[in-house]
């Protein structure tokens, strides 16, 4: 007992001497709860960045999308090309068979969007959903099929996207956000649309990029 209230006494000095120090760094319970809710207030509002998995080592997550393979992609352009003689002629002159190397369809986007939109995604992420393409739109530097979700469980899944689309060719100077613009230039006649008699269905991912 001797030993224990000496320690206990040494302990109580070294606290004391020490007690302006400890009280600078000290956290008050209210600085840690306005700290929560103002976290809280920008998730609320989008106001924050959604960290990446740590074993994917990419920053932070910018979008939600519908991967699919691009073989079996590519495959729906054989069939799409049966279909019209100007896809036909679209596809092969512009070889996007050939220059198409990865493929999604974009769910939610954190600039467009916001990061509350993208995460509510998180829950669908690595499984899979049914994706049905009813049309293809093409211009002079752009190109894309439409496309509509499946289900996932009973759960419908909705991009937020206005016009749901995988770009499929962007031609030089153009990018594929630019894609989004394909509907709006068919009605002013600079780009065409052709749709499908019967939609093609691919199963493709829900992930984060």
């Amino acid at each position: 007992m001797e030993k224990w209230s000496r320690w206990e006494q040494r302990l109580r000095e070294i606290l004391f001497a020490n007690a302006d120090y400890l009280t600078t760094i000290q956290v008050s319970f209210e600085h840690v709860v306005k700290h929560v809710l103002d976290d809280l207030r920008g998730i609320a509002k989008g106001d924050y960045e959604v960290a990446v998995p740590e074993k994917r080592k990419l920053g932070t997550i910018v979008f939600a999308a519908v991967s699919l393979v691009p073989d079996e992609t590519k495959a729906l352009f054989d069939k799409i090309s049966d279909l019209d003689s100007r896809a036909k002629m679209f596809l092969e002159e512009n070889n996007v068979k050939s220059t198409l190397n990865s493929a999604h369809v974009t769910l939610a986007h954190k600039r467009s969007h916001g990061v509350t939109a993208v995460a509510s995604f998180g829950v669908f992420c690595g499984q899979q959903v049914p994706v049905e393409f009813t049309a293809i739109l093409f211009s002079d530097k752009l190109a894309a099929l439409e496309a509509h979700f499946g289900c996932i469980g009973n759960e419908k899944i909705s991009s937020k996207n206005e016009w749901p689309h995988l770009t499929i060719w962007t031609g030089a100077g153009a990018t594929p956000k630019e894609a989004n613009t394909l509907p709006q230039l068919v009605s002013e006649g600079r780009a065409i649309r052709i749709d499908f008699k019967e939609p093609f269905t691919l199963m493709g991912t829900v992930n984060f990029f």
